[in-house]
C-alpha cells in the first residue's frame, strides 16, 4: 500500500489536520511509529503516545481531544478502528495471488470459477465446485463433491472432506479440518467399540471466519451447521450435528459437543465446553472457562462458571471462597 495522507482522508470521508502530502507505504502502531507509516488511535489509554510518535499520520476520532500539542498529521474520521480496518483489508487484497501453480491436482470433473488462486500441491476431488475469485492456498485438500462459494479464502494445509459446502466470502484459516468423522462408536458386549458410520456433511454459510487447527466434524447424517456471520477462534472443536447460531462469536480452546444448538448472537469466552444434546438461546454470553452443563433458554444473560451460574452470583461466590481460609480459622477457634 501506498498513498499520500490527503489522499487515504478522501477515501475514508475524513479530514486531514498537519501535511497532506505526507506519503504513507506502512502500517504501524502508534507507539512504534514510522516516518512513513499509518497508525490509529481509538483507544484512550493510548492517548500518551500521540505526543511522541514518529509516524507519518494517525487517524483518530472526529471528537477526539487532545490536552497538549500534536506534531503528527492526523486523519479525523467518524471511528477510527472501523476505518483502519478498511485500510488493512485493502492491504490484505494486495497479497492475494491469482491462477493456478504447479505442481496441484485439479480432477477433470471438478468445475474452476474465474479468477482463482490454486497453490502448489493443493488437491480438488471430482465433481468439486469452485467459485469465482476463490483463494486456494499450498497443499489444501478439497474433496469430492465439496463445494466453495466466491470469494472464499482458503489457507495453507486446510482439509475439506467430501460433501461439504462452504458459502461466499469466508476464510478458513491454516490447517483446519471440515467434515472429519463425528465421534460416534457404539459399544459391544464383550466391552469393545464399534464404529459408527457418519454420512453426513459439514454446512458453512456465508461470511464465516473460522481460525486455524480447527475442527468441525461431519454430521451422523444431516450437517453440522456454522450460520452466517459466525467467527471461530483458533483450536476449536465443533462436534457432529452441531449447529452455531447467526453472528455468534467463539474464543480458543472451546469445545461445542454432539447435537448441540447454539443460538445467535452468542459470544463464547475461550475454553468454554459445552455438553450434547442441549441448546443455547440467542445473545447468550458465557465467561472463559466454564461449563455448560445444562440448556440455556432465557435469552441475552450473562453466565460463568462450571457448572454455570448467572455471572453475578458466580463473582459473588468467588468473592467468598477467597474469605474462606480465615473463616477456617475461626470456627476451628470455636
Amino acid at each position: 500500500m501506498q498513498a499520500k495522507v490527503f489522499e487515504l482522508a478522501a477515501m475514508l470521508n475524513g479530514s486531514v489536520e498537519g501535511n497532506g502530502e505526507t506519503i504513507l507505504n506502512t502500517i504501524c502502531k502508534i507507539e512504534e511509529g514510522q516516518p512513513n507509516g499509518l497508525s490509529f488511535l481509538s483507544n484512550p489509554k493510548y492517548i500518551p503516545f500521540i505526543y511522541d510518535t514518529k509516524a507519518g499520520a494517525v487517524l483518530v476520532n472526529n471528537d477526539m481531544v487532545f490536552e497538549k500539542p500534536v506534531s503528527a498529521t492526523l486523519i479525523r474520521v467518524p471511528d477510527a478502528y472501523s476505518a483502519f480496518t478498511k485500510i488493512l483489508e485493502i492491504a490484505q487484497s494486495n497479497q492475494h495471488k491469482t491462477g493456478i501453480e504447479q505442481p496441484s491436482f485439479i480432477d477433470p470433473t471438478a468445475k474452476i470459477g474465474k479468477g482463482v488462486y490454486i497453490g502448489a500441491f493443493a488437491y480438488i476431488g471430482a465433481h468439486a465446485q469452485i467459485g469465482d475469485n476463490v483463494k486456494i492456498y499450498p497443499q489444501v485438500c478439497i474433496g469430492d463433491h465439496a463445494i466453495i462459494a466466491d470469494n472464499t479464502v482458503i489457507y495453507a494445509g486446510v482439509k475439506i472432506y467430501n460433501d461439504s459446502l462452504i458459502g461466499q466470502n469466508v476464510i478458513i484459516h491454516a490447517a483446519t479440518v471440515i467434515g472429519s468423522d463425528g465421534f460416534g462408536h457404539a459399544p459391544q458386549a464383550d466391552g469393545t467399540y464399534k464404529k459408527i458410520p457418519q454420512i453426513g456433511n459439514v454446512i458453512i454459510e456465508d461470511n464465516v471466519e473460522i481460525g486455524s487447527n480447527c475442527s468441525i466434524d461431519r454430521a451422523t447424517f444431516g450437517s453440522t451447521i456454522i450460520r452466517k456471520g459466525v467467527k471461530l477462534d483458533n483450536l476449536i472443536q465443533v462436534a457432529h450435528n452441531a449447529e452455531i447460531g447467526e453472528n455468534t462469536v467463539i474464543a480458543a480452546q472451546s469445545g461445542v459437543s454432539g447435537s448441540t444448538k447454539i443460538g445467535k448472537q452468542c459470544k463464547v469466552g475461550g475454553q468454554v465446553g459445552f455438553v450434547g444434546h442441549i441448546q443455547v438461546a440467542d445473545g447468550s454470553h458465557i465467561g472463559a472457562q466454564s461449563g455448560v452443563h445444562h440448556a440455556i433458554t432465557e435469552p441475552n444473560r450473562e453466565w460463568f462458571g462450571s457448572p454455570i451460574m448467572d455471572k453475578r452470583e458466580a463473582f459473588r461466590i468467588s468473592l467468598l471462597l477467597t474469605k474462606l481460609p480465615e473463616l477456617f480459622k475461626k470456627v476451628k477457634s470455636l
